[in-house]
């Protein structure tokens, strides 16, 4: 290499290098490990983080602890499909571009809409793609989104609304649910209306009449979903939202430590060239044999950056490849039963845990309940007794320090409910 550049020594290949910016030591660091020794000190460090099967977690907030079947790892794992690179090529990747394809597909089965893009970078970022295409299809420059929308999705439009030129605008809550009325009164001059179904709280928004005022405003009706709730709640796009996003962990993606996971966004055909990501079609080949392609890539780096509808390049595409491994292995009935179970567990554990729910409508899979102390304290007391018993809604709501989140999946029982109740009970909750 020396040879090849004209030089004698590593010394001449620095001579630029003022010596005031070179380190005169060596590097500060542990002498080197062998392979085994390596493996034992990751292993310790591991052993430091709790996940559920060490610790009873009721914790839900957004990332919820569902089933994820073996069968989801068998699938990824093959060679046609083991991988996030974007699939520019398609005769060399039509593995990868049937399995989108047929993941947008299952989306707008459950969404009811017509179109979905190839996946978003998670639940929160496919919210400020779905401002920036109500931005472009309105032309106005307002977003109203609801109190009850989760804290983190917020926080995410409000960093981006700044880039797009947005005004930002919240409904506070009403007995743990947004007033259709108040909605309606903000959305006027909006370009659109975000809020979630099921909300924060756990509770069942009245979607219909949401949909309804926003668009009575003008403005698009946005609804954050939950994809394991679509088995039993009504599709966004059945009473009227003209774009579905959401969170698509809990279908099909474990906890991970809270990621990474994937966003999934669709929306009425009229929005397709608005969309965020890319989307593949379906075509036909040379010889007339079915093919998939990408028909539409809307990225800064693939088209005009002025044309762009999004600048996220991260592809999560094996997250929502597992999504749709797990959505067809339930199927119909199966997605209905999972969300049948989470909610008659929740039924149950309102009536045995002690503390009285917070709001008194209707829930899915998670509820809110009010402690007699604060519930931080009450977090801490239980997890020392190996339980999590939920969320502390006082990190993200003033006013309710007092307030616990509990999340019920189709993976806990009676017993544990039981245990939660006992525990509870033991910390004073």
């Amino acid at each position: 290499m020396f040879d090849a550049i004209g030089i004698e020594s590593f010394e001449e290949l620095l001579a630029d290098i003022p010596q005031a910016v070179r380190l005169d030591r060596p590097l500060d660091l542990e002498p080197a490990l062998s392979e085994s020794e390596l493996v034992d000190h990751l292993a310790q460090l591991a052993s430091r983080n709790v996940d559920v099967n060490r610790e009873l977690s009721f914790l839900g907030a957004g990332v919820y602890d569902h089933y994820v079947p073996a069968i989801v790892d068998a699938v990824l794992e093959r060679g046609e499909l083991l991988t996030a690179y974007t699939p520019y090529q398609p005769e060399m990747s039509q593995g990868v571009l049937q399995a989108i394809f047929e993941y947008q597909t299952a989306i707008c089965e459950l969404t009811g809409l017509d179109v979905s893009n190839a996946s978003g970078y998670d639940g929160h970022t496919v919210a400020a793609d779905a401002c920036f295409l109500a931005k472009s299809a309105t032309g106005r420059s307002k977003v109203v989104v609801a109190e009850t929308l989760n804290p983190q999705t917020r926080e995410v439009i409000a960093t981006f609304a700044p880039g797009f030129g947005l005004e930002v605008v919240e409904v506070p809550h009403t007995d743990g649910v947004t007033d259709p009325s108040a909605m309606e009164e903000a959305a006027a001059g909006a370009a659109a209306v975000i809020f979630q179904q099921p909300n924060f709280f756990g509770c069942l928004e009245p979607a219909p009449e949401l949909a309804a005022a926003a668009s009575a405003a003008g403005a698009l009706p946005v609804a954050h979903v939950d994809l394991l709730s679509l088995g039993v709640l009504e599709a966004p796009g059945a009473y009227g939202c003209a774009v579905a996003i959401g969170e698509g962990q809990s279908a099909g993606n474990t906890l991970s430590f809270g990621g990474p996971h994937y966003g999934f966004l669709s929306a009425r055909e009229e929005f397709l060239r608005r969309m965020p990501g890319r989307i593949v079609g379906e075509t036909v080949d040379v010889d007339g044999k079915r093919a998939y392609v990408l028909a539409l890539q809307t990225r800064e780096q693939h088209i005009r950056r002025e044309k762009a509808t999004s600048n996220i390049t991260t592809n999560q595409t094996l997250l929502a490849l597992a999504g749709l491994v797990y959505l067809s292995w339930l199927g119909p009935q199966g997605l209905r039963e999972v969300g049948e179970i989470s909610m008659a567990l929740a039924e149950h554990a309102k009536a045995t845990i002690g503390p009285s729910p917070a709001f008194d409508r209707p829930t899915f899979r998670e509820f809110a309940v009010r402690c007699r102390r604060p519930s931080r304290d009450v977090v801490r007391d239980a997890r020392a007794l190996g339980v999590h018993p939920g969320y502390a809604l006082g990190r993200e709501y003033e006013d309710m320090d007092d307030m616990l989140l509990i999340a019920l999946t189709e993976r806990r029982t009676v017993e544990e409910i039981d245990r939660l109740a006992a525990i509870l009970h033991e910390v004073g909750a």
